[in-house]
């Protein structure tokens, strides 16, 4: 008995099958065989790139990321060879054509996203701050408290926390007062006109030197800047021997009183603003009337 149309269509199809996987045996071990050594490579590679980036940043979720991204772009070249050594190449051309406008659309619509995650593996890996350190970013002066891959933390000395775009911080400068271990404190004041310019400085200098505050290795600096509306100007430099911003002020305030007292001591005067008012006439004849009726009324 003849067997149906179906049947032997169906027969004649699973033997092409056959003979065709059978002839393409070789090329899926070898397939098989380049993937896996791709998929031991990408885990090897991972392991070796977080331990090299251990020693270069502190920060391990930049690190894992970066390893990830590395196993990931590893694992995906390894399925192009294999589909390639199989010979499908249109199946390669379109993963690749379909990877291409998956990254494009996501790009557009991840764009801040991404930018503030390549910025933190920025941060991460050239540190130009640290947690704990002493910073201005932004406009902003605080203390690090945390980097992730999207902002950077910093605690002001009001007590608030401000979270600022990672990609910010990037494209502005970064001002570091921990990383070198020295601040400066920088006092201006002015002294009367009258006063010996040569005894300032000296009386300056020896109440500044006194300090606790002040890092005695190193000399305090002062400079007459300028000739003031009723001053004559100066700068007294000194460094600290902390850098913590509480030291700072601690610092700067026992400054301003040692020399506001040793300039009392010494009588050297520290003159108020002057300012000369001008009166138009009708203002002046206001001024003399009011003063003329509280002398009727025998005000002084």
């Amino acid at each position: 008995m003849q067997a149906p149309d179906g049947i032997v269509r169906v027969r004649g199809k699973l033997d092409a099958w056959a003979h065709a996987i059978w002839d393409l045996l070789p090329n899926i071990v070898a397939a098989l065989v380049v993937f896996a050594a791709f998929l031991l490579a990408a885990k090897l590679a991972r392991r070796l790139v977080l331990r090299a980036l251990g020693r270069w940043s502190k920060n391990a979720e930049v690190n894992q990321l970066l390893a990830t991204t590395l196993r990931f772009v590893l694992l995906c070249a390894g399925l192009f060879v294999a589909l390639g050594i199989l010979e499908l190449d249109k199946t390669v051309t379109s993963l690749l054509a379909g990877v291409g406008v998956l990254g494009l659309a996501l790009g557009f619509a991840f764009k801040d996203i991404a930018a503030n995650y390549m910025s933190g593996v920025i941060i991460a890996v050239r540190t130009p701050f640290e947690l704990g350190e002493l910073v201005e970013l932004k406009g902003y002066f605080g203390t690090v408290q945390a980097l992730d891959l999207r902002t950077t933390l910093l605690k002001i000395p009001s007590g608030e926390l401000v979270s600022i775009p990672n990609h910010e911080v990037v494209q502005n400068p970064i001002v570091n007062f921990s990383r070198t271990g020295e601040r400066r404190v920088e006092l201006e004041v002015g002294v009367s006109y009258g006063d010996d310019l040569d005894e300032v400085k000296q009386v300056a200098l020896e109440a500044v030197g006194g300090l606790e505050e002040r890092d005695a290795s190193r000399e305090v600096e002062l400079y007459f800047s300028g000739f003031g509306e009723s001053s004559i100007d100066l700068i007294v430099r000194f460094w600290l021997r902390g850098v913590s911003q509480r030291e700072f002020l601690e610092g700067r305030s026992a400054a301003v009183v040692a020399i506001k007292r040793a300039f009392d001591e010494r009588q050297i005067t520290i003159p108020f603003p002057i300012r000369t008012l001008e009166l138009d006439p009708s203002s002046r004849s206001l001024l003399e009337a009011v003063s003329s009726r509280r002398r009727h009324n025998g005000l002084s």
